[in-house]
């Protein structure tokens, strides 16, 4: 049994393909007539048509890849190069844009005292943004005269600084100063406005 027999559809197609084509000879002329009245395309014959013309060209791989290489290369030939403004060549210069930095006043009588009460406390540090926030640069000296006051005069600038104190590891907000907002960093901190002249 062969597949025909099993699909007589299958048969009928096969029929219909073997069938030879007619075609009427009128409307073929018609046909050939129509396209030789169309106007034959026109050539780009100035130079710059030929220019921009549009080709297709295909690469491997490994040719992107070296085309790919070379053109890093020239970006990075092209900013070793870079000059400033000046004419002077950028060597040992960041090449990203700098922020400027905002004029800070350097009033130099503008020494604030700060102060903490802890008569069990072992070890006191003032933090805060005009030291960097590091826990160990600036030590409050325990009073001889009263054993349970810490201070420290450090300089400032004019304006609004924020900052807390390290108790033997422990950060503490100065209970005598207005709070700052969160930071967030889990930390309370406090807020000193230095507005010139001694604060001692």
């Amino acid at each position: 049994m062969t597949d025909s027999e099993l699909h007589p559809y299958v048969e009928w197609i096969a029929n219909e393909a073997r069938r030879p084509v007619v075609t009427d000879a009128a409307a073929r002329e018609r046909l050939m007539a129509v396209i030789r009245a169309e106007p034959a395309p026109q050539r780009r014959s100035s130079f710059w048509g030929r220019l921009v013309a549009p080709r297709p060209f295909a690469l491997s791989p490994a040719s992107g890849a070296l085309l790919a290489a070379g053109l890093v290369g020239i970006g990075v030939l092209a900013g070793s190069f870079a000059h400033n403004r000046d004419g002077q060549p950028q060597v040992g210069r960041p090449s990203v844009a700098v922020a400027p930095q905002l004029p800070v006043s350097k009033t130099a009588d503008t020494v604030v005292k700060f102060v903490y009460v802890n008569p069990q406390a072992s070890n006191v540090y003032v933090v805060g943004d005009f030291n960097g926030w590091d826990t160990t640069k600036t030590p409050l000296v325990r009073s001889a005269a009263n054993g349970g006051v810490w201070t420290v005069a450090l300089p400032l600038t004019v304006g609004r600084h924020t900052y807390a104190f390290v108790v033997d590891g422990a950060w503490s907000a100065d209970p005598y100063a207005p709070l700052a907002p969160d930071d967030g960093f889990g930390h309370t901190n406090s807020v000193k406005l230095v507005r010139g002249g001694s604060s001692l």
